[in-house]
This record gives C-alpha cells, sequence and structure tokens, in this order.
C-alpha cells in the first residue's frame, strides 16, 4: 500500500458530505458522477473540500465490498454505522483518525482485526465482487490480478486540447494562469493531466472551448481513426461526442461530420459543446430505424464504431457500475449487439476506407473476438491493427481499438 502524499483534512461539513453522497450512490443507486453533480449543485464548498469529498467518496465506492466487510453492513447500508466506516477508511488509506470520531476500544480492536482479516484476500482488498472477479479469471487468466488492481486506483484527470483553438503547450501555459498545473503526455499529442486539485469546468479556459476532459485513451481512439481535412466522417455510436469533438478538431473544421446515435438528448448535448469548441461541421442525425443506416450506404471515407459495451475498462471512472448490477449476465446480450452493429454500421464504409471498432473494455470476448469473428464473416475487410490499453500497463483507462480497412465492395 503507498502513502499518500499528503494528509486529508476531514470537517464534520466534509464528513456529512461524503456521507449524503455515498448513500445517494449505495442505497439509491445513484451514478457516482450524478450524485456528485447532484451535491454540489446544491452546496458550496471550498475547492480544497470539495476535492476531498471526491477523493474520500471515490475511495469509499471503489471499493463498496471491502468496508460492507469490516462495517458488518450490507453495501445498501453502508452508512448506517459512520464513525466505523470513517475510521475503516482512515486505516486503509494511512490517514489522520478525524478528531471528532468517537469509538470504544472494542469497535477498534474489531475494526483493525477484520482490517488484517481482508488483507488476506487480494480480491477483497481490490474492491472486486465475485462476479466481475470469475469473469476476469476466466477471460484474462493470469493478468487479471493486475488488471484488478489497476481498475482499483482512483482515476487520474486528463484534458485533450482542442486543436481547432490550441495546442497542449499553449494550453499549458494558458491554464497556469488559472493556477491550474498540468504535465504532458508523451504517448498522446494531444493529452494533458491536471496533476492539481483545480475545479477544471469553472476555468476560463473551459468556458472558451480550448479544452474537453477525456482519458487518454479515447484520444489515442481518436487519433487511430487517421481523418484528414474535407473527409466525409462518420461517428455513428456518438454518444455525447467527445470523440466526434476530437475528429472535428483533426479535421481542422472541413469537411463533413455525422455524429449519429439513438439517444436524441445525447445529442442535443453534443450540439452545445460542439457550439463552445467552434466545431462547426458536425451534423447530428437521430437513429430512428434501420433505413438511417442504409441511406448512408458506402458514404464514408472514415467511421467511428465506439459500440456500446461492459464498460469494464473504466472501472476506475464509474466504480459505482460494479455495485448496481451484475454484468455477467448482460454480456451476451450486448456482444449480440457489438456483432450486430459492426455487421449492419460497416456497409457505410467505402471501398478502401478506414473503420476504426472501439470498446472502453478490456475483455477479449468483446473486443479481439469480435473483430476475429467479424472479419471472417466479411472476407471484404482486413484488419490494419489492434491495440489493447491495459490499465495496469498504463495508467489509463482500459481501451481496445481496431483499424480495418474496406477492400471490396
Amino acid at each position: 500500500m503507498v502513502k499518500p502524499m499528503s494528509q486529508l483534512i476531514v470537517t464534520p461539513r466534509v464528513y456529512e458530505a461524503v456521507l449524503t453522497i455515498l448513500n445517494n450512490v449505495a442505497q439509491a443507486q445513484c451514478p457516482l458522477d450524478k450524485a456528485y453533480a447532484q451535491h454540489f449543485f446544491n452546496f458550496d464548498y471550498a475547492s480544497q473540500d470539495h476535492a476531498v469529498i471526491t477523493q474520500i467518496t471515490g475511495d469509499m465506492v471503489r471499493k463498496l465490498n471491502l468496508y460492507s466487510f469490516i462495517t458488518g453492513n450490507t453495501i445498501t447500508h453502508i452508512t448506517s454505522n459512520p464513525a466505523v466506516l470513517f475510521y475503516a477508511w482512515s486505516k486503509i488509506e494511512q490517514q489522520t483518525i478525524p478528531s471528532f470520531i468517537e469509538l470504544t476500544q472494542q469497535e477498534i480492536d474489531n475494526v483493525e482485526q477484520l482490517i488484517d482479516t481482508a488483507k488476506h484476500n487480494q480480491s477483497l482488498m481490490d474492491g472486486c465482487p465475485a462476479w466481475l472477479n470469475t469473469l476476469g479469471e476466466n477471460e484474462l487468466a493470469d493478468s487479471w490480478p493486475q488488471e484488478r488492481s489497476a481498475l482499483a486506483l482512483a482515476a487520474k484527470r486528463f484534458i485533450r486540447a482542442n486543436l481547432l483553438k490550441t495546442n497542449t503547450v499553449e494550453l499549458q501555459k494558458t491554464l497556469e494562469k488559472e493556477h491550474i498545473t498540468t504535465r504532458l503526455i508523451s504517448d498522446c499529442v494531444t493529452a494533458l493531466e491536471i496533476t492539481s486539485n483545480s475545479s477544471l469546468f469553472k476555468s476560463l479556459a473551459f468556458k472558451n472551448g480550448l479544452f474537453e476532459q477525456q482519458d487518454v485513451g479515447s484520444q489515442l481512439i481518436i487519433e487511430a481513426l487517421d481523418v484528414k481535412p474535407g473527409m466525409r466522417v462518420i461517428d455513428a455510436c456518438s454518444g455525447a461526442g467527445g470523440k466526434t469533438l476530437g475528429l472535428a478538431a483533426y479535421m481542422k473544421g472541413k469537411g463533413r461530420l455525422l455524429a449519429m446515435d439513438i439517444e436524441e438528448h445525447k445529442l442535443a448535448a453534443l450540439k452545445q459543446r460542439a457550439k463552445r469548441a467552434g466545431a462547426d461541421n458536425i451534423e447530428t442525425r437521430l437513429i430512428t430505424s434501420s433505413k438511417t443506416i442504409k441511406r448512408l450506404k458506402e458514404s464514408a471515407d472514415r467511421l467511428l464504431l465506439d459500440v456500446p459495451c461492459s464498460g469494464l475498462g473504466v472501472l476506475k471512472r464509474n466504480p459505482d457500475a460494479k455495485w448496481h448490477s451484475d454484468m455477467s449476465e448482460s454480456l451476451p446480450t450486448l456482444r449480440h449487439l457489438q456483432q450486430d452493429i459492426l455487421t449492419r454500421y460497416s456497409k457505410m464504409l467505402k471501398v478502401d476506407g478506414i473503420m476504426v471498432y472501439a470498446t472502453c473494455s478490456i475483455l477479449p470476448s468483446e473486443n479481439e473476438l469480435q473483430v476475429s469473428a467479424f472479419l471472417k464473416a466479411n472476407p471484404n475487410y482486413k484488419l490494419i491493427n489492434e491495440t489493447t490499453i491495459s490499465p495496469a500497463q498504463s495508467g489509463f483507462d482500459g481501451f481496445y481499438f481496431a483499424s480495418l480497412q474496406r477492400i471490396s465492395a
């Protein structure tokens, strides 16, 4: 266990905020990002307290089963004994115990004994539910323990410089003026890691559309599509358009970029983000039926299929997903959907065009096995290359992407 860089100051107000947000996640099954947004919308905190609240809550949500074991409460009622919960967090994370926490000696001895017992179960210490551990072992075998431990860590913060308005070097200087410190990422020409506890979205740089928050893996997927100004590009599963905006920047606003999705509210959000980013060549289109896809047959020079997936590569960023459902149960349906999207949507690609199939999963059954099955059934496409971004090896979120070229009609 690595000793933290600094001790966190836990005030009674921070304590109450953590319990409120945690209860919203564990009992009301609210996604963590939404629970944060709701709470911070209603209450104002100094930036230091804001950072402490998110760090402690994140620590606990990532390992809810561990804290359930130690406190003797179910995950749903994890906040039932808050003093024991915070004492356990302080010991596990090597933090100073809040001065206002009061426990009996028997309670202290019991917590410390249970922590010692838990240390003999690395899966539990990694905050990994049984269903996920079984799935990881079955799909990743000997590499799973390292990935499991990496997915238990706090997610780092990365941003993508908007190349329509700036670059990483200039953005770094601009952010420094707002007391936001960063470091360059050698593996990615658009990425910066945020190294301070700054409120990114309150910055003038964000309001002016100079960057978007985005993991390095996502930025590498954008880069892999190799778009050029003047091309016709389709992002067929765009969601709210994080990757769409990156593609627009590489296209320098020239050419046609079509963002498609089955959810209208996500496309509406993309329009707002595109306006801030200055991405004028983005057109949105709601997928209402199979005809929407058929009408675009052989029309794209580049095609991005960032398909729905289990999201197991981004559990650092979305740790609540481990506790809200057993994703192994939905995998067969997801894999069928992925193969269906690959089969039908790939027809939008021109001959000689390039398609990138991508997921935020590290499971072979969603990744290379899907691409292999597609190529076997579609000999008019060929694999150019494929990449798996390992959380354990990279420190980034986990992603997979494969570049395929259509070689004949």
